[in-house]
């Protein structure tokens, strides 16, 4: 196997051990509410605390990615969120609860942009969405080991281990990554000729400075697509569990059972994603055409979700996991988008803006959510608007950014 490859296999287990660590409170909300009572508005200022943080440090920490570099900023992230991750297993009531939720926010914002830049150092054009999407696959993993390990660690010990187990995972993976993880131009096994394949450097006239990034349409463009569609991601990762329990009168051990179908799901729209987006590159579809056709038919198949609660379990289930499908693929091609438009120099920086605003749309309709659940107004109308975000996402998209390609602007990096 190739470098690049066996590289972004690396990322993609971090990508999992990332979103298994914050999907641990959720799966585990049950247990944890014996100790810790939450009600539906805590619960989601719980969420909010995590993402509030996340979305700061993601436009900061894509920021660092660039100061740091990869390999030194990746593995000081990892070690910060898994050390925050472990902290909730020492946690008394629900303010440690939100403190430790801070913290693990903070640290894990600096995942994808890490995950974007070391796609820009490694992957040509052609291969970045397949690269991306198979990162992308780790949330899904992740998301899929959440419900059976938590399940499993409860049947010997009580909840606070889940956490104290997840964080040193984050730990044993920074080892692995000091080991093996170099950019391009210092790693000493890297044969001519996969050097050879690698992206060009590029100049410094190339670079533009941070704050310039804020005068182009094609950032606000994707910062907002993706906070109208994170908002509905984050709805369907931090309430899917909750809904099973409230809502179709699940136990914990149900929700082991059958809350990893929509992550596999998930973990499959990443890949078809990636790859369907290549696939019509290498059929000379331009870049623009290639994007575009997938972004849109991956948003097309979101607004069928409002169906959830009018239909039986079995039925929720694949409905969960047809928007589990669209939604990653979607997202793996909207990551890569940064990498197609800006310098290198700059990529860590402008997937940072985006990621927060995605986690800023988690923010404001986790917090609908809330307010909607507690206050009578049902699931129904919760789905009926997770489920038109990503066809509005795609319309901001092609309206903003009529022809997705390098900008042509010349500027200093900051």
């Amino acid at each position: 196997m190739k470098t690049r490859w066996r590289i972004a296999f690396l990322v993609s287990v971090a990508i999992a051990i990332s979103y298994l660590d914050r999907q641990t409170l959720p799966v585990a909300i049950k247990a944890i509410e014996q100790d810790i009572p939450v009600t539906n508005q805590q619960f989601s200022w719980l969420q909010t605390a995590f993402l509030i943080t996340y979305a700061l440090m993601y436009a900061g920490g894509g920021k660092l990615m660039d100061v740091l570099g990869t390999r030194r900023g990746f593995a000081v992230i990892m070690v910060f969120w898994s050390l925050a991750c472990a902290g909730h297993g020492l946690a008394a009531n629900l303010a440690m609860l939100a403190v430790f939720r801070l913290l693990l926010g903070a640290g894990e914002g600096g995942g994808f942009p890490a995950a974007t830049r070391a796609v820009a150092e490694w992957f040509p054009v052609k291969e970045r969405s397949t690269a991306m999407g198979i990162i992308n696959a780790g949330t899904a993993l992740g998301m899929i080991v959440a419900p059976p390990l938590i399940a499993l660690i409860l049947s010997f010990a009580n909840w606070r281990w889940i956490f104290f187990i997840t964080g040193a995972m984050g730990l044993l993976w920074t080892l692995w990554w000091r080991r093996d993880y170099f950019a391009p131009e210092e790693h000493l096994r890297l044969s001519d000729t996969e050097r050879d394949e690698l992206p060009a450097a590029e100049s410094a006239e190339a670079n533009v400075r941070w704050l310039e990034l804020f005068r182009f349409r094609q950032t606000w463009g994707v910062v907002v697509a993706k906070f109208l569609s994170d908002a509905a991601w984050y709805f369907y990762l931090f309430w899917l569990p909750k809904y099973f329990y409230d809502a179709r009168g699940f136990k914990i051990s149900d929700v082991g059972t059958f809350a990893w179908i929509p992550p596999a799901a998930a973990g499959i729209g990443c890949l078809v994603g990636g790859w369907f987006s290549s696939w019509l590159l290498q059929r000379q579809l331009s870049v623009n055409r290639a994007r575009k056709i997938a972004l849109g038919a991956s948003a097309i198949v979101m607004p069928l979700i409002l169906f959830v609660p009018s239909v039986p379990v079995a039925g929720a289930i694949a409905l969960f996991s047809l928007a589990y499908f669209g939604q990653q693929s979607w997202s793996t091609l909207v990551m890569i988008l940064p990498t197609d438009i800006f310098p290198r120099k700059v990529v860590g920086a402008v997937a940072g803006l985006v990621g927060f605003g995605g986690a800023m749309g988690g923010v404001v309709f986790g917090q609908l959510v809330g307010y909607l659940l507690d206050h009578g107004y049902g699931w129904a109308l919760v789905f009926a608007l997770a489920g038109s975000f990503h066809v509005a996402a795609f319309l901001v998209i092609c309206l903003a950014i009529p022809t997705i390609q390098p900008i042509r602007a010349r500027y200093e990096m900051a």
